[in-house]
């Protein structure tokens, strides 16, 4: 990383997120060439950062998409991704967006339920067409990790169990409007450790060659994502080992290898910087009160997710301090008991690993412009998103005032 964080914050402004395009390119080049010899695709998942410049940049090296809803679909399309390389995912899906899928051709629609299975073979029969579908199957496999981002156990709301998947498929088959093409899984996010992937890989496989005995063919096998990365001092899985498994246990399939990694690909190459406002003390407690917002990093207040905080260009000795915005809610927080030096008005502080879940989770509560986004490649910056102001936020209400 060599990135003046100083001039960008002079440049454009704070809030900002900065994203480091030439890590997420090489992110990108290092997961490819671990699938070397196997065929595959590597479908970014949109959801983790929808700029339509993240996502061409990913585009342009030859990645699909990993969408969960029309409108990711459409942003996958805008930037470049080839629409056979487009998955679109997700629990709930309306007619209105199923017919658009079907309308755009895109690779496969992925089915988390029988009754979305039967919208879309009733979608698809209404515009005469086929649908290529896949199906999640649900391992009831604990990934141990945030709760609220698991999504493999029987609790969990995502996908089916692998009698229902047996019972789905085979349906499918018969359909004269479904066409049964992928198997598909993915038990949560931000996964440290290969064994429960690798025991969901299995349990996968296996039903996978129950299917391909019953003659229906499966051409995709959709590893889903979560692989984790480093926030803190995180023990990642090594991905080449991680590859070698996936193509291990599915080598006498005969399948394209479809891996939808979001967070893996952005997340370290994302900073947010924000600019202190002043500080705050009581007896008991130092607060360092910013222009940033939960509104534009709600990660800290949702998953009490820990992002290393740094101050740009400050020395001294350091205390202990919590890091806050100015919402009113007691949650609107970027770090508690972070140790940082005295700070003064206009000081400038960068939140690490923000490149995944930052500003695609950031909303305008409290009437806040969401934050500007920069893109730095090969030494250059350039904003790829403009700061919001008032008068976009107002934009869809005020022809209805009275």
């Amino acid at each position: 990383m060599n990135i003046d964080f100083s001039s960008l914050a002079a440049k454009y402004g704070t809030p900002l997120y900065v994203y480091d395009f030439d890590y997420i390119k090489n992110r990108y080049l290092e997961l490819k060439e671990a699938f070397s010899g196997q065929k595959n695709i590597i479908n970014y998942a949109i959801k983790a950062n929808s700029n339509l410049s993240v996502i061409s940049l990913l585009a342009e090296q030859g990645a699909g998409a990993d969408c969960v809803s029309i409108g990711e679909v459409k942003r996958a399309i805008l930037s470049g991704v080839s629409k056979y390389k487009i998955i679109f995912s997700g629990v709930g899906k309306s007619d209105d967006e199923i017919k658009e899928a079907l309308n755009l051709d895109i690779l496969l629609i992925n089915l988390e339920s029988e009754d979305e299975m039967k919208r879309v073979e009733s979608v698809a029969k209404e515009l005469g067409k086929i649908a290529r579908i896949s199906i999640r199957v649900n391992p009831n496999i604990d990934a141990k990790t945030h709760p609220y981002i698991s999504t493999g156990l029987h609790d969990d709301k995502f996908g089916v169990e692998i009698d229902m998947a047996k019972r789905m498929y085979i349906y499918a088959k018969k359909s004269s409007f479904l066409n049964p093409v992928g198997i598909h899984f993915h038990i949560g996010s931000q996964l440290t450790e290969l064994e429960p992937i690798s025991e969901a890989c299995s349990i996968v496989a296996d039903l996978a060659h129950t299917l391909k005995a019953l003659e229906i063919d499966i051409k995709f096998f959709d590893v889903g994502g979560g692989l984790g990365v480093v926030y803190d001092d995180e023990l990642t899985i090594n991905i080449q080992e991680y590859a070698d498994m996936i193509k291990n246990a599915t080598k006498k399939l005969d399948v394209t290898i479809l891996c939808e990694p979001g967070r893996y690909m952005v997340a370290n190459g994302g900073y947010f910087l924000t600019k202190v406002l002043y500080e705050k003390k009581n007896n008991k407690k130092r607060f360092i009160i910013v222009d940033g917002a939960m509104n534009d990093l709600i990660r800290p207040s949702l998953y009490d997710a820990y992002h290393k905080i740094e101050a740009i260009g400050k020395n001294g000795e350091n205390s202990i301090a919590d890091v806050v915005g100015p919402i009113c809610e007691s949650g609107d927080f970027f770090g508690k008991n972070v140790s940082l030096p005295q700070l003064e008005h206009n000081d400038l502080l960068i939140v690490k690993s923000a490149g995944a879940y930052g500003f695609s989770m950031s909303s305008n509560y409290n009437t806040r412009g969401r934050a500007a986004e920069v893109a730095v490649q090969d030494g250059i910056d350039r904003i790829i998103r403009k700061r919001e102001v008032f008068e976009d936020m107002i934009a869809l209400e005020k022809e209805f005032l009275v």
